[in-house]
């Protein structure tokens, strides 16, 4: 009986040993926290001193650096370029120039119901600045030609002008052809001012333009010989308008002509023939518009 008790003890230790052994492990960490301090205390004294005539050297402010202005530097750059450009002006210009324009001549009234005649031209010029770098006196000569706004033929139409015509001395002329196309030379002084690219002007000009009738003249007595009577004439006028300087070497101009027309009388190398009997002063308009190209100077 006893040994069965002690068989029975050593069972159940046994059992409770090996059912511990399985059991999980739990791992215990201890922390350990060390907190310092540290405290500065500060502690003011008054210390008492003496000043026996100190001298401090005077305080100098000198600017280490410079922030550059590029505007400003800029404009200067463009002013100093212009001051360059203009004198470099102080020398003679030259250029060329072309353009287009319309003319209204009053003698043509009687013939032609279109009142404006359109043409081209084309000019060379040469200034020089005068009294300041601003004024400028040019002198320009060039040619036009002016485009027909009317064709009279008495071969084809019966027109104002048909019929026989008598010279100073009674020899007959015929009328055959006319019309108002021609070339003209002209001669130009202007007085210009230059204000921020705007040129205004005025002068005045020399202009010699030609007119020519075609009609039958008396050969032997007989009218069988064309022949042309041309009006020849140098006429004074003076011209008023402005420039505009759109790039360096460039200008666009519009200009206003006006001149008359004196003694209007058409001539061959044998006859002397007036036909403007009425009113031998006629004046003549004109509108150019035109560009410049300055090929010197600017």
């Amino acid at each position: 009986m006893i040994c069965r008790k002690i068989f029975f003890l050593l069972l159940v230790l046994y059992i409770g040993f090996f059912h511990a052994q399985r059991r999980k492990k739990v791992d215990t960490v201890y922390v350990y926290e060390k907190v310092v301090v540290y405290d500065t205390v500060y502690l003011l004294k008054p210390i008492r001193f003496k000043f026996n005539d100190l001298q401090f050297p005077e305080l100098k402010i000198e600017e280490k650096f410079f922030v550059r202005n590029i505007y400003k530097e800029e404009v200067e750059k463009e002013r100093a370029k212009n001051r360059i450009r203009k004198q470099k002006s102080k020398i003679f210009e030259f250029g060329i120039e072309g353009g287009l324009g319309l003319k209204n001549s009053g003698w043509t009234k009687a013939v032609s119901a279109q009142k404006a005649q359109f043409g081209e031209h084309a000019n060379i010029w040469l200034a020089k600045n005068i009294f300041s770098s601003q004024a400028f006196l040019m002198l320009c000569a060039g040619t036009a030609y002016w485009n027909s706004t009317f064709d009279l033929d008495a071969n084809r139409d019966d027109t104002i002008l048909n019929g026989f015509y008598f010279t100073k001395d009674s020899q007959p002329l015929l009328f055959q052809k006319f019309n108002n196309k021609h070339f003209e030379y002209f001669l130009q002084l202007k007085f210009l001012y230059e204000w921020k690219n705007i040129r205004p002007f005025a002068g005045i000009l020399v202009n010699h333009n030609t007119y020519q009738m075609q009609f039958l003249v008396p050969e032997n007595t007989i009218l069988s010989k064309l022949d042309d009577f041309k009006n020849n004439q140098t006429n004074f006028g003076f011209a008023l308008g402005v420039q505009y300087r759109f790039l360096r070497k460039f200008y666009l101009s519009l200009e206003y002509q006006q001149y008359h027309m004196k003694n209007v009388s058409l001539k061959n190398s044998t006859f002397n023939f007036d036909i403007f009997e009425t009113n031998n002063t006629f004046a003549e308009r004109k509108i150019n518009f035109g560009i410049s190209y300055a090929i010197s100077g600017r």
